[in-house]
């Protein structure tokens, strides 16, 4: 894919430059290079690695003992002379107190932050495939308007064609052409041009929103051809369509999306394990240095150390550490619950899809092996038995438009097709790195 390597090397340009340059150099967009581009421009993959390393971050500060705190005293002064020898009482003191939070809550924050942030690497291969499905659809919708232009414009010639030959036929005192004939053929052409102007305007809007995900690119001209079939795992439409409930769990549980999931639950169960840390309780460590002056008579005094230890008593739990704890419970529970509901949506995602690219195959075999051959058998027939004289117009025209149709409906189921191949192909995704934690089910 050359226009990208040489994307690299303008990136100082700007954003603007390179997709003008490289729309420059393209005169085709194929769908493995609109997926790379939009895979390649998404903000929300950068977006992610920030907040990884934003929560990597948070993960190493939680696990620091909070800041120390100093504190400096002059006390017992005698307010008659603020002289500092006068009493015995008076010292100036310096003092120093670090706390100690419950139990394991620094190992445990640092942990459930670590939990977090090691799902993004997930959610991105999510984001991927699912952006891979959401361009791949965009494209064929551009590609099938696209076609299907085509497919019009190689028969409006020959529509252009009958009209004239109607024309020349009503004209002349020995054609057979009749003045209905005419009007039909002149009506078929109105009715192309319609139907042009409304493919165009599908393309256009299909061209717009693929342009969210890859810029001004999206108005070069797709390739011509379908990309290969093929799925990301080796399993037939009728292998998913029959495999058992349990098969199909198999293989959805190593989807991303599922795995960045049991990464939010690891987290919330670390949650309840730090909500369960308030029971014990939080101790502070004090030294105080004070310095005494010579009394009036000039002997000295002795400075004073003060050391201390502070801890508070949780021992009124009710309505507090025992509702955090049932909260953390309740929220871990929750995430269970939509990690269950999104396997489900999954799975009947996957069935469905499954069927309807085994009904699309039917369909494919059968225009293939019989409509398209027949219609183009009929079509021809009809057209040569009207310039021998022996056919009707009408029924020639409508031969026509019926192997146009038929050419328009292929092109939709084989675009139909592979707009399903992409679903199963995110459906069936899987995380592509090593995890030393298997798949939890759901």
């Amino acid at each position: 894919m050359k226009i990208f390597v040489t994307m690299l090397f303008i990136l100082p340009l700007g954003i603007g430059s390179v997709i003008a340059f490289a729309q420059s150099l393209l005169e085709t967009l194929t769908l493995d290079e609109a997926i790379t581009l939009a895979i390649d421009t998404d903000p929300w993959l950068t977006g992610s690695q920030y907040t990884q390393q934003a929560l990597t971050d948070e993960a190493t500060a939680a696990a620091t003992l909070p800041d120390p705190r100093m504190s400096l005293m002059a006390g017992n002064f005698p307010v008659d002379s603020f002289d500092i020898n006068q009493e015995g009482m008076t010292q100036l003191s310096v003092g120093i107190s670090q706390m100690f939070p419950r139990g394991d809550s620094l190992s445990l924050t640092r942990r459930q932050k670590q939990q977090l942030a090691e799902q993004h690497p997930l959610l991105r291969l999510d984001r991927r495939a699912k952006v891979g499905a959401t361009v791949s659809q965009l494209w064929l919708e551009v590609f099938k308007a696209q076609e299907s232009i085509r497919l019009i414009e190689q028969d409006r010639a020959l529509f252009e064609q009958l009209v004239d030959a109607a024309k020349a036929g009503y004209s002349s005192a020995l054609g057979r052409a009749r003045q209905q004939d005419v009007i039909r053929a002149q009506l078929e052409l109105i009715r192309l041009e319609d139907r042009l102007t409304m493919l165009r305007q599908q393309q256009q809007a299909a061209q717009k929103r693929l342009s969210e995900w890859i810029g001004a690119l999206a108005t070069v001209p797709v390739a011509p051809v379908l990309p290969t079939d093929f799925l990301v795992r080796p399993l037939s439409a009728p292998t998913i369509k029959q495999a058992s409930e349990h098969t199909r769990y198999e293989w959805i549980r190593h989807h991303p999306a599922l795995r960045a999931l049991d990464q939010r639950i690891d987290a919330t169960q670390t949650g309840v394990d730090l909500a369960k840390q308030k029971y014990k309780p939080e101790w502070g460590l004090t030294a105080q240095y004070g310095y005494r002056d010579s009394d009036p008579m000039g002997r000295d005094r002795a400075d004073l150390l003060s050391i201390g230890v502070n801890f508070d008593l949780p021992i009124f739990t009710g309505n507090r550490q025992d509702k955090e704890v049932r909260a953390a419970v309740n929220r871990t529970e929750a995430i269970k619950t939509e990690k269950h509901l999104l396997g489900r949506r999954l799975m009947a995602e996957l069935e469905t899809a499954s069927v309807q690219l085994a009904r699309l195959d039917e369909r494919q075999a059968l225009y293939t092996d019989q409509l398209l051959p027949q219609m183009a058998e009929q079509a021809e027939a009809s057209l040569s038995a009207y310039n021998n004289d022996d056919g009707d117009f009408a029924e020639a025209v409508r031969a026509r438009i019926a192997e146009l149709n038929t050419k328009i409906d292929a092109l939709a189921i084989a675009v139909d097709r592979q707009k399903t191949i992409a679903q199963i192909n995110y459906l069936l995704a899987e995380a592509s790195f090593d995890d030393a934690r298997p798949a939890k089910p759901f």
